[in-house]
């Protein structure tokens, strides 16, 4: 089965939807005690506050542990990942650095959310992904 949705789960569920909706755009999509989705991720992004989550279903995640996720987005071209990183920039968001090219082929920007989750945006060189396992 396909995966549909990804859930950050969160510390402070009101800066985390200022975070994404006002810093990354998303489009607030459902909002209910503790919880909120957004459009615009190509699945549904969805954010859950810790507390609320340990409260009702006793899935405790201590704070911090989110530098463990990292939601990659890949995007057309690496012009393109440099105007959308100089767009994010210009919103406040801080970037780990400038727009590279990495050892595995891509051109790529780093950032962190409000509660450690990271991002990257990530666009491929001339000649695509490595390390490419041809099926048997």
């Amino acid at each position: 089965h396909p995966i549909r949705d990804v859930c950050i789960l969160v510390t402070d569920i009101e800066a985390s939807i200022r975070f994404y909706t006002e810093k990354l755009g998303f489009v607030l999509k459902h909002r209910a005690p503790g919880f909120a989705d957004f459009t615009g991720a190509g699945l549904t992004l969805a954010l859950w506050e810790r507390d609320h989550i340990a409260r009702h279903a006793d899935v405790r995640v201590t704070p911090g542990s989110a530098s463990a996720v990292l939601i990659a987005v890949l995007v057309d071209s690496p012009a393109d990942l440099d105007r959308i990183h100089d767009a994010l920039a210009a919103k406040g968001v801080r970037f780990l650095n400038p727009p590279r090219a990495y050892p595995w082929n891509a051109h790529c920007a780093y950032f962190h959310g409000p509660d450690g989750e990271t991002w990257e945006l990530y666009a491929w060189l001339e000649g695509g992904a490595p390390g490419k396992v041809d099926a048997a």
